[in-house]
């Protein structure tokens, strides 16, 4: 994997560049629709790359650990082949997951024992386990194991996680240089830094890190509750620490808004189900703001969800008649919000990197915030 900085905003940390897989080229700033188990819900791969133009896809190590299994993964030649996706592919490590999910977790020094939320057997996720599944996998970037830590938390408590997920990260690191990939092409393993609110965690779970020389780092455990100003100054804080020739990724996040602060900030790779889970749920994305698409008020609005946008949906369909589908319990009322929604993140991390490359992004950022922030505030439903 190769990352390249092409320039900087002049007022900002915002900043856009190229990253090179085995799998093809992502222009930064980007977003990765997530498809947790093989799939990005209500889409086909071709739809993923012509409607919706993604450059790279999550799938999650937890999930495609318990179903399928690495034994269907490894037969079928790696993730990639599975689905017939042939652009790159980022895997996150599941350590969210069974924080999440499990409703029995216990931590070790050497991992985690956790219980499936599908069938309630047991199972142990170590560093090297992780690695191993995700050379099942074959994704193109790997996430090494990590404890996601509540919000809020103790002090303690997350000075000891911090720890933790640093002694796995050595671990994680010794496991991906020992092993092979599976399948003929390179595979590349990021960091996660942890340390909750606490910015002399972040700097030390960051620091230990470094040393070891991640392809690319993370900023894990925000996004769980705290507040968003909280959450951009972590960011700011800890993109100060993470050297500029390495990616930088800010796990979960987020709303719009939230991913052109934290560009502004200088992240370059963002990751969230809002986009697809609130298609599913009738709430579109728009420049002016959310649309609630089942209201009575478009079930005669023939004009397009967003007329600045030029989405397949957008080119061809109405209000009306995507109301229609929701109201109709219609399958194809999901697969075309989640076009529409999907084409609305990516273009809007597109046009980010168009105004640093200009260096504009900051006033372009701060009237299309204004213009989204109430609305989005008002009406999301997470």
């Amino acid at each position: 994997m190769k990352f390249n900085l092409l320039a900087k905003d002049k007022s900002s940390k915002a900043r856009a560049g190229l990253l090179e897989t085995a799998h093809g080229k992502i222009e930064t700033p980007i977003f990765m629709p997530v498809g947790t188990q093989g799939t990005v819900k209500a889409l086909t791969p071709k739809m993923l790359e012509e409607d919706v133009e993604a450059q790279i896809i999550l799938g999650n190590t937890y999930h495609l650990y318990l179903r399928p299994g690495t034994e269907i993964l490894e037969k079928a030649g790696g993730l990639h082949k599975f689905m017939n996706w042939n652009k790159p592919i980022l895997t996150d490590s599941g350590g969210f997951q069974v924080f999440s999910l499990s409703e029995l977790r216990k931590l070790k020094q050497d991992g985690v024992e956790f219980t499936s939320h599908l069938d309630g057997s047991k199972h142990f996720f170590s560093p090297e386990k992780v690695i191993s599944i995700e050379r099942s996998i074959g994704s193109d970037i790997m996430m090494p194991l990590d404890e996601c830590t509540p919000y809020p938390c103790e002090y303690d408590y997350a000075k000891k996680s911090k720890e933790l997920t640093s002694a796995w990260a050595i671990l994680n690191k010794e496991a991906f240089e020992k092993s092979e990939p599976l399948y003929g092409h390179e595979q590349a393993l990021f960091g996660i830094i942890q340390g909750s609110v606490y910015k002399d965690l972040r700097e030390a779970s960051a620091k230990d890190l470094i040393k070891l020389d991640f392809d690319g780092y993370s900023i894990g455990g925000l996004a769980v509750g705290e507040p968003a100003e909280t959450m951009y100054e972590l960011v700011d804080f800890t993109t100060d620490i993470i050297p500029e020739n390495k990616p930088r990724y800010l796990m979960g996040v987020g709303r719009p808004e939230n991913i052109l602060e934290a560009i502004e900030r200088g992240v370059d790779m963002f990751d969230c189900v809002m986009p697809t889970r609130n298609a599913r749920n009738a709430y579109l994305f728009t420049w002016e703001g959310i649309v609630t698409i089942r209201n009575a008020t478009y079930k005669d609005d023939f004009s397009p969800v967003d007329g600045k946008c030029d989405c397949y949906t957008c080119r061809n369909f109405s209000r009306a008649y995507l109301r229609h589908l929701f109201k109709a319990n219609e399958i194809l009322a999901l697969e075309l919000a989640t076009i529409h929604n999907l084409h609305f993140y990516l273009e809007l991390v597109k046009t980010a990197r168009k105004k640093i490359l200009e260096n504009n992004f900051t006033e372009w950022k701060n009237n299309v915030i204004n213009k989204l922030s109430n609305n989005i505030k008002s009406n999301m439903e997470d």
